[in-house]
């Protein structure tokens, strides 16, 4: 029977319904019962218990799981929390299905998100450990100098966050852009680091993540992951365990 029983954040994040880690803020808030009463973080649940968010019975799926690869504009914020941001990513997607956003990309910064209904693979590529790499082309305020160029690259004090970024690969483009692959996911990571040597962003795309790239998505568009990316996105993170097949439909955007 212990082999049975499943941690109730486990469980929301397997059925798709969020990822663990908003599944533990739902629990905490009182939101989630499970056959009505409010559990205490960390509890698990037999097959035949019954679980309701906000009132509403969550079940098993046996749909196949959704990604989403998206161009995400300016303005918009990764969000799940509808009715607080009402510039949220999923109301401007308007996906058919309940989906949310793997990680962030800050509000005034542009470019690819990954998107899905499965919050297992969410706590896959989340984890710092496997340094996964995020490509971004950042465009700055005043010419771009070796020495910026060296100390980007061999990593900056953030004091306000009291870390030293990693050392990461930067390369320069243009006398104002520069591009940049990160392991971190530190909060306004590019722009902090920025600010520390002088320099202000302009703009920023992110144009890949790990195998995944932005493409020819134009903005404001999605389109679902390949086969063969999603089998190659599996092996990037194959430390983790549990691989799920991906919906295999046509690409399609949004209208």
């Amino acid at each position: 029977m212990e082999e049975q029983l499943k941690r109730i954040n486990k469980f929301l994040s397997e059925v798709g319904h969020c990822s663990r880690r908003e599944a533990d803020k739902l629990i905490e808030a009182g939101r989630v019962t499970i056959n009505g009463v409010i559990p205490e973080m960390g509890t698990k649940i037999a097959p035949n218990d019954v679980v309701h968010v906000d009132g509403k019975e969550i079940k098993p799926s046996n749909e196949s799981f959704v990604y989403l690869a998206f161009n995400k504009p300016v303005g918009i914020v990764c969000t799940t929390d509808t009715s607080v941001e009402k510039d949220n990513i999923i109301d401007f997607i308007n996906y058919p299905k309940r989906i949310f956003p793997i990680g962030r990309l800050d509000k005034p910064s542009e470019g690819l998100i990954l998107l899905t209904d499965d919050g297992d693979i969410v706590n896959k590529i989340l984890r710092a450990s496997n340094n996964h790499e995020k490509e971004y082309i950042v465009k700055v305020d005043k010419p771009i100098s070796q020495t910026f160029i060296e100390r980007m690259a061999g990593g900056v004090p953030l004091e306000d966050l009291n870390k030293v970024t990693n050392k990461c690969k930067v390369e320069k483009l243009s006398t104002y852009e520069f591009k940049i692959i990160l392991t971190q996911g530190l909060n306004r990571q590019i722009r902090r680091m920025c600010e520390y040597l002088n320099y202000e962003v302009e703009t920023l795309k992110r144009v890949r993540i790990m195998n995944i790239t932005l493409d020819n998505i134009p903005l404001g568009k999605y389109r679902e992951l390949t086969k063969e990316e999603f089998k190659e996105l599996n092996e990037l993170i194959s430390d983790s365990t549990k691989v799920f097949k991906p919906s295999l439909k046509p690409k399609r955007r949004k209208n």
